[in-house]
């Protein structure tokens, strides 16, 4: 691979030193409040200004042009050093690189600046009421008038909605005609979420936080030099979306090794360490971070020598988020009676602050796990293709 091992040793050791004068020595309060929000929203100034905000960017676009294996030892310096969560990873991490690979010159010069910066923040806007694994039926539509699009419809489950500025959203611009697929007359738009006739209507999810809203259009007006892609053509883009939303993020398997260390924690806060059942739904889980982080370095190799990684997004998805709710799941399991207690630290008495500090996270993150498998197209979805259009076996069966 590209970089030699003296040059990876000495990006880590300015990445750590960085974090460790950098990282509030407080853990901020939770993004799903406007207070927390608005510190998570001053945290990413400062990866901004520190250079640090999309390190795997061309410098073209602000980035450090850092590679596959320099983003890995970002990652793994960024979730040991307990840096807060990142909120504008709809605008950095897909968005972002949309526009890189769809969007005109004008595009990325008005957007991918506010992007890096954090100044402008975005989300995603694909499902719908009724319309979810079959993104292809979604109804929001964009009717044509002069140099605007007049939109109308709605958007539900949208991650980050209550706090954005920005959404790129899928709308329907041509009906569904006799020997048209349904995937055609689709165009991915840029909408202000400032505009005269947009609500947006935060939700209160399970745990009592509220990191999704729905949206409604009504007769919004939206230039149309706010498509990205091709007018009728936006499924192509919104594929190239959701190949960034399942795939491996290069670096990210430490969060994963880290949940399973606190879940270490838990289990000898809980007296179990020397329990058998216990420490082999440990061990179980432990083996599951360690291949995904096996997994991770052996895309970036492939990557490296040019290997085309389409294939790979949907089997990622289903390990990824497979593994993240086994973490979760089995530390609730291993409570028992203490995990009603929705993030009650109290539940550990005795328990030293970071792991008292995991419990009361785990609740949510738990919820969270369990949507993840759901989101950017169901485990089942995505199991079909990954049987129909990598291992080329028989399709199922269609209505």
């Amino acid at each position: 691979m590209s970089d030699d091992t003296a040059s990876l040793d000495d990006f880590r050791h300015d990445v750590r030193e960085w974090l460790t004068s950098h990282v509030p020595a407080e853990p901020l309060t939770s993004w799903t409040d406007p207070e927390g929000f608005a510190a998570h929203r001053e945290w990413e100034r400062v990866l901004y200004e520190g250079g640090y905000a999309a390190i795997d960017w061309p410098a073209e676009y602000g980035g450090q042009d850092a590679g596959l294996l320099r983003s890995i030892v970002f990652g793994e310096e960024y979730y040991r050093a307990g840096a807060p969560e990142r909120i504008n990873m709809g605008g950095l991490y897909l968005l972002g690189p949309v526009l890189m690979q769809h969007g005109t010159p004008e595009q990325c010069a008005r957007w991918i600046p506010d992007i890096l910066s954090c100044r402008t923040i975005w989300c995603q806007g694909f499902s719908e009421p009724e319309s979810g694994s079959d993104l292809a039926s979604l109804r929001t539509r964009a009717d044509r008038d002069g140099d605007e699009f007049v939109v109308n419809g709605q958007k539900i489950w949208t991650s980050m909605g209550a706090y954005s500025d920005w959404i790129f959203a899928l709308v329907r611009t041509s009906p569904v005609g006799e020997g048209r697929r349904k995937h055609d007359g689709i165009t991915f738009l840029c909408i202000d979420l400032r505009s005269p006739g947009v609500e947006v209507r935060p939700l209160t999810m399970v745990d009592g936080t509220r990191g999704f809203a729905e949206i409604f259009f009504t007769d919004v007006r939206v230039p149309v030099e706010n498509v990205v892609g091709e007018i009728d053509g936006g499924w192509a883009v919104a594929m190239s979306t959701l190949g960034f939303e399942r795939g491996a993020v290069f670096g990210d398997h430490a969060k994963y090794s880290k949940d399973v260390a606190n879940l270490a924690r838990l289990v000898r806060a809980r007296d179990l360490a020397d329990d058998a059942s216990a420490l082999d739904e440990l061990g179980r889980v432990f083996v599951e971070t360690e291949v995904y982080r096996a997994n991770v370095y052996r895309l970036a190799e492939m990557a490296e020598r040019g290997v085309d990684l389409t294939s790979t997004a949907s089997i990622n998805k289903v390990f990824w988020t497979q593994m993240q709710y086994d973490i979760f799941d089995t530390g609730l399991r291993l409570m028992e009676d203490d995990a009603v207690v929705v993030g009650d630290p109290s539940a550990l008495a005795g328990a030293d602050e970071v792991t008292a500090r995991a419990w009361a996270d785990w609740h949510h993150r738990y919820w969270y796990s369990r949507a993840a498998m759901i989101f950017g197209g169901t485990n089942e979805i995505q199991r079909n293709i990954i049987s129909e259009r990598v291992l080329g076996l028989p399709l199922e069966p269609r209505k």
